[in-house]
């Protein structure tokens, strides 16, 4: 699939853009989409319906401006799409799914790896007070605060680092997402974890599948694991430790 939809922006380069009124369809369909999925997966997640402030900020975040040109046709599709250096931009419903496991509240203060395109930090940035993102790959990163500035997501900081070690300059924090495989939980990302908060990452070998998992830190230090979904995700990337 992922190769018919690379094949095909090729062909479309030179295509007039979609209207703002056709991407606005594009991102009902999405939503439609996004709630096929959740009834389908249901017997698997435990999870009957995405909490509705998350399709409100899905939603509002115009998708679109966080792929490439040629993609932009594309940028609606229940697929994840490509956004080189060996990134890719998840699909709608894993978006979804992890932010609706995170339980965000409006005075959360988030963290998450990789912020790629930007638009996951964009979508959270509409539930949360405050959005720390860290990239490892500075040209990713560069683009990313473009596409941020356009979406208005004003309360997203954003940094160049290895997202392992999390960013304790804005520590602690309500909610952690990684959005990359670990085959472990980074002992600096438990210890930026609030009290009472939340860690959702892809778990398991980084060359097979991994189980989505949320861990909770109860406010005794308590950790609870549960897994939600069978996923697989690229290994997050890093400097030294790798």
């Amino acid at each position: 699939m992922l190769r018919w939809i690379v094949l095909a922006a090729a062909v479309l380069w030179a295509a007039p853009q979609a209207s703002a009124d056709e991407f606005a369809e594009a991102r009902q369909q999405m939503l439609l989409g996004i709630a096929a999925q959740t009834e389908a997966a249901a017997p698997l997640t435990g999870v009957e319906e995405i909490d509705e402030r998350v399709l409100d900020a899905m939603a509002s975040v115009p998708r679109h401006l966080f792929v490439p040109g040629p993609l932009q046709p594309f940028a609606y599709l229940p697929t994840p799409l490509p956004l080189g250096y060996g990134q890719n931009l998840a699909s709608p419903y894993l978006v979804a799914l992890m932010t609706h496991l995170a339980d965000i509240q409006p005075s959360d203060r988030v963290f998450e790896t990789g912020t790629g395109a930007g638009y996951h930090a964009a979508v959270i940035a509409r539930l949360a007070e405050k959005v720390v993102s860290v990239e490892v790959v500075p040209e990713i990163a560069d683009e990313a605060r473009i596409h941020l500035a356009r979406a208005r997501a004003g309360n997203v900081e954003t940094h160049i680092g290895d997202g392992y070690y999390g960013w304790p300059e804005g520590a602690p924090y309500d909610v952690i997402l990684v959005k990359e495989a670990l085959d472990h939980v980074p002992d600096p990302l438990m210890k930026q974890l609030a009290p009472g908060g939340r860690l959702v990452l892809p778990l398991g070998p980084l060359d097979d599948a991994q189980e989505l998992t949320v861990i909770r830190k109860g406010p005794d230090g308590e950790v609870r694991r549960r897994q939600v979904l069978s996923v697989r995700f690229s290994p997050l990337q890093g400097g030294q430790r790798l």
